[in-house]
């Protein structure tokens, strides 16, 4: 899976990092997974989006002045 962490230079002073979880996993399990996101280094949901073929595109961000913590364990 590849991950890619963009920050923005816009007074928002937000960083996102987009990933994307796979068909066939549950949708417990994928709260699980951001769940632990969120816990461990600061991230919130910005935006999911579910395909037809199942797979889940998920956006995370946090604020730049928590770049200190983790990034996505994904």
């Amino acid at each position: 899976m590849r991950r890619t962490i963009g920050r923005v230079s816009a007074p928002g002073e937000y960083e996102y990092a987009p990933f994307r979880i796979p068909a066939g996993t549950s949708r417990s399990a994928a709260a699980q997974l951001m769940s632990m996101q969120s816990d461990t280094g600061g991230w919130e949901l910005a935006r999911l989006q579910l395909h037809a073929d199942g797979t889940r595109k998920v956006v995370m961000r946090r604020r730049m002045r928590l770049s200190y913590l983790p990034r996505p364990m994904v």
